[in-house]
């Protein structure tokens, strides 16, 4: 059978229309995604300087990118940018409207199934409300868990969140090579489609990584990859690091408190980074 050109025209659009709209099955949880920026900028190249919690974004569990052609455009959220610097900031950047447009296509187009995210200042504005009312940050100092000279039990930080929240959340770390820490790095606290908590692993556990598979990922050079933290080893949290580089010879300068700071060649991948956290150096 021979087909016609506006039929094959009508065909090439549905099928080009397919690529650019891509709506997997309704999504059943938005992942409310929480790093703590000394530990994110400990393994990427920074440009903020901040201490405190900062958002990462608000993603679905089910799809990406579900419609490259929906353009973020900042002129349709301009009431929420002075709260989204500061509270959803690009730690790569010092602007952070192409984080903001990469978040918006890759997650808020899938998240935009809902009724009730169905547009850019929906999605942005929810998730800085969100954000708020969680206030992790808070909850984490009210209840001592911040950058001090101790460790923390994992199941000390996982209590008081399940606790406050009465939920579970996913609690991420990153694992230094060849070291009896891990370094708290990323937590997720979980919403179901109207927006009640939770728990996070609830359709699915994740088990934290055994020590052979960490060794693997580092082997590798994955050492930057936040993954579930181990539950049997202590928990560090770092008050700050200016990262210039992270691989063996390079220079790093790490914070020791606000007054002292002290720059290493870097040949224990971690240990000073931690000891920023955990000790004074003068």
């Amino acid at each position: 059978m021979r087909l016609h050109r506006p039929v094959l025209l009508c065909l090439a659009a549905a099928l080009l229309s397919t690529f650019v709209t891509s709506y997997p099955h309704m999504w059943t949880k938005l992942i409310l995604t929480h790093h703590w920026p000394a530990t994110f900028c400990s393994v990427e190249h920074c440009h903020a300087n901040i201490s405190y919690w900062a958002l990462h974004g608000l993603w679905p569990d089910k799809g990406v990118d579900c419609n490259v052609s929906w353009h973020f455009n900042s002129s349709l959220i301009e009431d929420l940018l002075s709260d989204m610097e500061k509270s959803w900031p690009d730690l790569r950047s010092p602007t952070s409207q192409k984080f903001w447009k990469y978040e918006w296509i890759k997650h808020g187009t899938c998240a935009a199934q809902a009724a009730s995210l169905n547009s850019q200042h929906k999605y942005f504005s929810k998730a800085l409300e969100l954000y708020h009312k969680a206030d992790l940050d808070g909850v984490l100092k009210k209840f001592d868990i911040r950058p001090s000279q101790k460790y923390y039990s994992f199941l000390q930080i996982e209590r008081v969140l399940e606790n406050f929240y009465g939920t579970k959340p996913k609690i991420q770390c990153v694992h230094p090579k060849n070291a009896d820490f891990q370094v708290l790095g990323q937590i997720e606290i979980c919403f179901n489609p109207d927006f009640t908590l939770l728990d996070c692993e609830r359709q699915k556990t994740v088990e934290p990584l055994s020590r052979g598979e960490r060794s693997q990922l580092l082997s590798a050079g994955t050492t930057s990859e936040f993954s579930v933290c181990d539950h049997d080893v202590p928990v560090g949290s770092p008050a700050g690091v200016c990262r210039d580089g992270f691989r063996s010879g390079e220079r790093w300068t790490v914070y020791y408190t606000h007054t002292h700071t002290r720059t290493h060649t870097h040949t224990q991948p971690f240990r000073l980074f931690v000891a920023a956290a955990l000790i004074e150096i003068t």
